[in-house]
């Protein structure tokens, strides 16, 4: 399966590249907008596309070509102003389901936010972040893509446990990068989570058992 990687450059995106390129049956495909960071991933042996989320539908389509299943990992950061996350975590999120939808590629899967389904617990510090993440999703639920979305909760640069606690809505906590790419991973080899949206913290349960309970 070929795997494109939106968000390629950046942390979780990184560690969803390179277990990918570990795992058997999976080719990454990394998709960043700057020379360099073809570059840098090129040394790595990575395949990538060069494509920006804030240029049109149709170059982002072209970037899907030959593609298999779409990860979206992409996010303007927290040293950006609301207006980018508008233009990248939500318009550019929804551009890149109508090129999927245009190119034909099914699979999707979003990493968002823990709890952005649910307006009540959102962080008011953040709120434009998860009104990004909010509708951004929702325009995949309604897409007529096989879609599925992740939503971890604070984000750890901590190695991964593979103990997660996966379902509809978990009480705020913290989750390792690494436990949220190995849970794409995972998510990828299995028809189980197709049309399903669940919170990611870390947990007992190894991946695996977690999403048979999803």
């Amino acid at each position: 399966m070929k795997v494109l990687v939106i968000g390629a450059n950046g942390q979780i995106g990184h560690l969803i590249v390179e277990s990918l390129q570990k795992a058997d049956d999976f080719i990454p495909v990394a998709m960043v907008r700057k020379e360099e960071q073809v570059a840098a991933l090129k040394e790595r042996s990575v395949d990538t596309v060069l494509s920006d989320l804030e240029g049109p539908v149709e170059d982002l389509a072209k970037a899907m070509e030959g593609i298999d299943a779409v990860v979206f990992t992409a996010g303007s950061g927290g040293k950006t102003g609301d207006d980018k996350t508008l233009l990248i975590d939500l318009d550019g999120a929804v551009k890149c389901i109508e090129a999927a939808e245009k190119t034909g590629v099914k699979r999707f899967v979003m990493i968002s936010a823990l709890q952005a389904n649910n307006r009540e617990n959102w962080n008011d510090s953040l709120r434009p972040y998860y009104v990004a993440k909010h509708y951004a999703d929702r325009m995949l639920e309604m897409s007529s893509l096989d879609y599925t979305i992740i939503r971890p909760g604070g984000l750890l640069n901590e190695p991964g446990t593979g103990k997660v606690n996966a379902g509809g809505q978990l009480d705020r906590s913290t989750i390792p990068r690494a436990d949220v790419a190995q849970t794409v991973l995972e998510v990828l080899k299995t028809n189980r989570t197709i049309q399903k949206s669940f919170d990611l913290v870390s947990g007992d349960d190894s991946i695996a058992d977690a999403l048979r309970k999803v």
